[in-house]
């Protein structure tokens, strides 16, 4: 039996809902650890700070970061340099390392 429209577009919208409220837990997580790093400190255009995040992604998912048709987009990197700025304001070594 199929389910009618009106069903289908509720249960659109309550995953919708759920999807706006998951990425808002995952926003704030990853934001307030941004903050502990130091990353609210630095001035660093938004599209460089992003390459940065999608190198960092590949990094901890085993190879590189997925293409978003945006690499390096505006920062005037070359594809192989590594984020210089991200890595002045963060901390050198592990926490509680002196």
């Amino acid at each position: 039996m199929k389910k009618p429209s009106s069903k289908i577009r509720e249960e659109i919208a309550r995953l919708q809902d759920q999807l706006r409220q998951a990425e808002t837990r995952e926003a704030e997580r990853i934001g307030r650890i941004a903050l502990k790093a130091g990353l609210g400190e630095i001035e660093i255009e938004e599209a460089e700070l992003q390459a940065a995040f999608e190198e960092i992604t590949g990094r901890f998912r085993g190879g590189k970061a997925p293409s978003t048709g945006r690499k390096n987009a505006g920062d005037g990197r070359a594809g192989g340099e590594p984020a210089a700025t991200i890595a002045s304001g963060a901390p050198a070594g592990r926490p509680g390392e002196a």
